[in-house]
């Protein structure tokens, strides 16, 4: 991690009132960045989004509940859940 001196990036105003909670120490400021929902990064709220789709499908065609949870290796109460949630 790069250190820089706050007196060359942070207006004296600003730097005046850091001061008042704390002064001499080192802080760690961190990077403005908007948190991924989860998932988003690992790509598994894509996977479970079209899994979710395809029961839905499959389940419009005719598939029991029953066969879809042995189809899909879930409990029927999951099943009920996402095609309830729909």
């Amino acid at each position: 991690m790069k250190y820089r001196n706050a007196l060359d990036i942070l207006p004296d105003k600003l730097l005046r009132e850091i001061q008042k909670y704390t002064s001499g120490e080192a802080i760690y400021i961190p990077q403005v960045t908007e948190r991924q929902k989860w998932g988003e990064g690992s790509g598994a709220r894509r996977y479970y989004e079209e899994r979710n789709q395809k029961i839905c499908k499959e389940h419009k065609a005719g598939a029991s509940m029953e066969e879809l949870a042995d189809t899909f290796n879930l409990s029927i109460e999951t099943i009920r859940k996402i095609l309830y949630r729909k």
